[in-house]
Formats: structure tokens, sequence, C-alpha cells
């Protein structure tokens, strides 16, 4: 039905089943992520599930695959990466390979940024081994509560996933995974997404993030494809501008 149809679009739900928790008295979005919310929280403690910040939800111990332990207010005043990531998943350990080279050369370019790993492996054995090949951080392989929040938190639904935080904690992008492989260089990090992109096969799934204009262009004149990007430039800051006012307001 129509109505169906709206209220799909206004919670964009791509997929079923999806519980989405609704403040009744505002009418705001509590929690997008309630299917996973009821799974690892059954008995409501943390009822009503509101969200909460990066640095509340990471809060307690982190690991170097050196066995030093350090506290995660470690990560404050640093971009972050929450690198989402599994051994027995191929495209993982690919990104892994690719992603250890872009930790180094952001590092090495003087910027503050870290990684935080959030293992899906299926045993501890197998995210040690993982982890053996990180520079970086991760939480705890014991700490399944805390993994599970900060899944729940981003709405994680595959690996690997790449979810990029400013210093502040808020989310740059949720397309890291595109960016670091498309740009091998780090020149633009730490990657706030562009409101005109050049559609291609690793940046496709940013169609499915909200609402996009896609332009047309026959031709394959690099001045003809610039002088259109800066036709719709303005358009499109228009309407990133409005979809975040949306998003505040949900």
């Amino acid at each position: 039905s129509l109505l169906q149809l709206k209220l799909w679009n206004k919670y964009r739900v791509s997929n079923i089943p999806s519980l989405i928790f609704i403040d009744a008295s505002t009418g705001k979005v509590v929690c997008r992520n309630g299917l996973l919310v009821i799974r690892d929280d059954p008995e409501g403690l943390e009822f009503p599930w509101g969200p909460k910040p990066f640095s509340e939800v990471v809060a307690g111990p982190l690991l170097r695959n050196n066995g030093q332990t350090l506290d995660s207010n470690a990560l404050e005043g640093s971009h972050v990466g929450v690198y989402f990531s599994a051994h027995w998943c191929p495209p993982c350990r690919s990104l892994t390979r690719v992603l250890v080279e872009s930790y180094r050369k952001i590092k090495e370019a003087g910027q503050k940024f870290e990684i935080l790993f959030v293992s899906a492996d299926r045993s501890e054995d197998s995210f040690k081994q993982y982890f053996s090949e990180m520079p970086w951080v991760a939480v705890p392989y014991a700490d399944e509560a805390r993994r599970s929040r900060l899944n729940r938190l981003y709405g994680i639904q595959g690996i690997p996933t790449l979810i990029v935080l400013d210093s502040k904690g808020d989310v740059i992008t949720r397309q890291g995974r595109v960016e670091v492989l498309n740009d091998v260089e780090c020149r633009e990090f730490p990657w706030h997404p562009k409101p005109v992109l050049e559609l291609t096969d690793s940046n496709a799934v940013q169609l499915n993030e909200g609402p996009c204009l896609v332009l047309f262009v026959d031709s394959e004149d690099d001045g003809e494809s610039e002088a259109a990007k800066q036709l719709i430039q303005p358009i499109a800051e228009k309407i990133i501008a409005k979809y975040k006012a949306k998003e505040e307001e949900a």
C-alpha cells in the first residue's frame, strides 16, 4: 500500500525483518537496529536503547598485538577507523593488507589516526592469529558485549566494514573500505564525502546511502565530464544539506 511504501522510505528499510524503535512523544527514531538490540539485551536492561556516543560504547581496555593494554581514552583527539573484520573472510584479509599500508602512510604523514579492530572471528585463536598482522589496537576478543555494542552502534550487516570517525567520534564516512581502495596514497584522508562522484563499481554502493542525483554524460571527454560535475555541484550540495537536516530531525 501507499502507507507501507511511505514508511519504508521514511525509515530507509532495505531488508526484512527490520525493527525500529520510535519515541512516541516526539516521533523521532530512538534505535534503527532493534533486532540487534533485543538479541544483545533480551532482559531490556539498557531500555530504551537510545543512541550512545562512540566514547561511551568503546569505553574500556584495548589491546595491542604485543600484549600491551591501554585505555580507550587514548583514542581521544584522533581520527579513528573502526574496523569490523575476521580472519575467515577472504575480502577482509585482502583489505587488511591494504589497510596496513594506508595506516603506515597516514601515521608517517603526522596525522593523528588510530584503527580499532572489532573482531568477528569464530575463536580467540583465530583472533590472535589475525590480530598479529595488525599494527593498531583491538577490543579484547573476550569482551563480546562491547564488540556487540559497537556492531549495534553502526548497524553492521556485513564485513569487512571500515567506519571512519572524526576526532569527536562523529562519523565521517561509512565507506572507509571504498575510500582506502580508491585512495591508496591516502591523499584525501580522512575521506570526507564529496558532493559529486564519478560512478564506479567500487562506489556504487553509496547509491543506497540516501537520495542521489545521477547525471548521465554521453562523452568520454574529461573536459565535458568536469563541466558536468561543476554544473551539478551546487545542486548536490543543496540535496546533501537538506538530507542532513532531515537526519537530525529524525
